[in-house]
């Protein structure tokens, strides 16, 4: 029974990246990158960290005067701070990201459009490995549509699964 259901469930999956991936709009880039680089005035999006050990929390830094963001959630998974200098929306980024238990460092990546100007940055907490196996637990994609930046952020689906099960690797049932 729950071996068809996983199936099932695997085949959604892959229905649903299918059509993400057709879906319009202009997907963005992340590409790894230093501090230096966070210049200017941004829109501070704090997304997740809605309990203690929340694994779905990233913290997006939106080059204001750019495409807004846009979130595709419920508006009490995220709030917005607007006005800040780069250091200082990097700083509180970086404490914000520090949410759960398990958190290690953050990485952060600048997200690029196609024509390879800079809209934003994304900072993203890394876990201890041997938590769940992978130290990235977020599948998140940014695309570009009806003049806003769509912001799509996930856990992994094997992360999904497992806190799901309970934390169980057992395939017998």
């Amino acid at each position: 029974m729950r071996t068809r259901y996983t199936k099932q469930l695997v085949v959604m999956a892959f229905i649903a990246l299918l059509l993400s991936s057709c879906a319009p709009g202009n997907r963005l880039t992340m590409m790894q990158t230093g501090e230096s680089a966070v210049t200017g005035s941004y829109t501070l999006i704090l997304y997740g960290c809605t309990h203690y050990d929340d694994f779905e929390t990233v913290a997006i830094l939106a080059k204001e005067g750019a495409y807004p963001f846009e979130p595709y959630a419920p508006d009490f998974k995220y709030r917005v701070v607007k006005g800040l200098e780069g250091k200082e929306a990097l700083e509180e980024a970086q404490k914000f990201v520090h949410c759960h238990s398990a958190f290690r460092t953050s990485q952060l990546s600048r997200l690029v459009d196609e024509k390879g100007e800079t809209l934003g940055f994304e900072v993203r907490p890394l876990y201890m490995p041997f938590v769940y196996g992978v130290d990235d637990v977020l599948d998140d994609y940014y695309r570009i549509k009806d003049g806003k930046v769509i912001v799509t952020i996930r856990l992994k689906p094997s992360i999904e699964r497992m806190l799901s099960d309970g934390g169980s690797h057992d395939k017998d049932d």
